[in-house]
């Protein structure tokens, strides 16, 4: 009797462990729920890429707009377009970053340097151009102290789009984004755990 019960017990406890397994595809819709619910909490318009180039490359800020970019699942507003130039083909630099990085499934900021409290702590991270593709890895900085010189995917998407000049004048300033990055292109911790980040970004050359 006593083998009868612990054999039953046995099985109660695999199939509770089977339950509270998650698959990968389970993890996904997590996250495309996560993504979709802050979009819609923050009043976010989205807007084709057909519908970004007609606009000149330029999303709309008093319509909250986002491009989503279909190839990769990232989501860009360009909120200041910067100055100077664009990264050219073969040219490699260093730039400079201030950021935010808010965890979209904890509901909750887990990185920034773009307060005044970590102002000594700029990410700088180096860059190069080859034709259309772009590759990076931070020198140092909270990002690579948390995640070390890998640099997420989703950060690179706006370097086609924006100038990373240093401000020269009183009416110059800075390329900033605002970013919604998908685990596949996010940095290493946002891929094993299936997690989609929102990032708010500044740009400029060292």
């Amino acid at each position: 009797m006593k083998r009868f019960l612990f054999i039953m017990i046995a099985v109660v406890a695999v199939l509770a462990s089977c339950n509270d397994y998650e698959t990968y595809g389970d993890k996904k819709d997590k996250e495309r729920n996560a993504i979709a619910k802050f979009i819609s909490d923050s009043a976010i318009t989205v807007i084709s890429e057909d519908q970004f180039i007609q606009q000149g490359y330029t999303t709309n800020l008093s319509r909250n707009e986002f491009v989503k970019f279909d190839k990769n699942g990232v989501y860009m507003q360009i909120v200041r377009p910067g100055c100077g130039s664009m990264v050219q083909d073969g040219q490699k630099l260093n730039l400079v970053c201030r950021f935010s990085e808010y965890n979209l499934l904890a509901d909750s900021i887990e990185a920034r340097n773009n307060t005044a409290a970590y102002a000594a702590y700029p990410d700088v991270m180096y860059v190069s151009r080859t034709g259309s593709t772009y590759t990076a890895a931070f020198l140092s900085g909270i990002m690579y102290s948390y995640y070390s010189a890998s640099v997420p995917a989703g950060w690179l998407v706006p370097l086609s789009y924006i100038k990373v000049g240093r401000p020269q004048a009183e009416d110059e300033d800075c390329a900033k984004v605002r970013l919604i990055v998908p685990h596949t292109q996010g940095h290493a911790t946002a891929s094993s755990y299936v997690t989609p980040y929102y990032y708010v970004i500044t740009y400029q050359k060292e």
